[in-house]
């Protein structure tokens, strides 16, 4: 794992109208990531999770506060260069899978690629890597209607990683699987994060997912009430 930080928040708030009422989703967090972690932020619903994985994902922007990822400052950026980074350097698994249901296995993981510009010949390369590593080649030409539940997740984390990203952010994707895909799943991550030495950061309140993290940090009414390392986390099987 390397020592410099790949994600910095400093004092974060982020608040919410509702109705005649402000709501406040983030209370003055300030959390630092290192580049390599297999990290979960925890809480029950409402405490802010996904909320703080938006702003890091350059998908919201903060009210005060910081977020500094990749040494971009997330509040400064335009949506063009939001957009940007997030091309370039970011994954993002959801729990609903959000897979287009008119393309293929591989065109849905091809698309960040074709964002990118990468040649026809390049895509295909990196395409078949990315399914070989969530072992659904045989799948390839697939619809997403002739998928699995756990075959759905897999297509997304192929599409996540297929361009290498520096970060990848996965919000609750264990919410729609059993037991078994669930473990799957993780494993594969696990392996990725070691492997390309990408980091995750998960928002879930998932207990199966909780035991493969390598650091917890928990949220409660947008604060961090606790952060800690652990030192037996679930490891593929």
């Amino acid at each position: 794992m390397a020592d410099d930080n790949c994600i910095q928040t400093r004092d974060l708030v982020k608040d919410y109208s509702l109705g005649q009422q402000r709501v406040r989703a983030l209370n003055h967090v300030t959390l630092n990531f290192v580049c390599g972690e297999f990290c979960g932020v925890v809480g029950p619903s409402g405490s802010g999770k996904t909320t703080l994985l938006n702003i890091m994902g350059s998908l919201d922007s903060p009210t005060s506060g910081r977020a500094i990822v990749l040494d971009r400052d997330i509040a400064s950026l335009t949506h063009k260069e939001a957009a940007q980074l997030r091309n370039h350097h970011f994954g993002f698994i959801f729990q609903t899978f959000n897979l287009l249901p008119v393309y293929s296995v591989f065109e849905n993981v091809e698309f960040p690629l074709l964002l990118l510009g990468y040649p026809a010949s390049e895509r295909k390369k990196m395409v078949l890597e990315a399914l070989e590593w969530v072992k659904l080649t045989d799948k390839e030409k697939a619809r997403p209607n002739q998928l699995s539940g756990g075959e759905s997740q897999r297509v997304a984390v192929a599409r996540a990683i297929v361009k290498k990203p520096k970060i990848v952010f996965a919000d609750e994707p264990t919410a729609n699987l059993d037991a078994q895909n669930s473990r799957h799943i993780l494993n594969i991550m696990q392996s990725l994060n070691r492997q390309l030495q990408t980091t995750f950061i998960f928002s879930t309140h998932d207990e199966k997912v909780i035991q493969f993290l390598r650091r917890v940090v928990t949220l409660e009414d947008g604060r961090v009430t606790d952060d800690r390392v652990i030192e037996n986390s679930g490891s593929e099987s």
